[in-house]
């Protein structure tokens, strides 16, 4: 009995489309990051703190479980 090599065109397509969905998300970050998350010194509060923490929070669990760090470490 031969095996047929699986066809995987749908499944590569998925996975590039949200390889470059990930990395227009990442470039639209880092531009935001570069202009200080559209802040300048003199307007910073704990507010802003707060909303960045909860970013870095959720960026953290990514890169914990791309990783395998943190609570994802092996």
């Amino acid at each position: 009995m031969t095996r047929r090599a699986t066809d995987n065109t749908k499944a590569l397509d998925a996975f590039l489309a949200a390889k470059f969905e990930i990395d227009a998300m990442l470039e639209r970050l880092a531009a935001l990051s570069a202009d200080h998350f559209e802040t300048s010194p003199d307007e910073i509060n704990w507010g802003h703190v707060g909303t960045l923490n909860h970013y870095r929070a959720k960026l953290r669990e990514i890169t914990d479980m791309a990783f395998s760090e943190g609570e994802h470490a092996e």
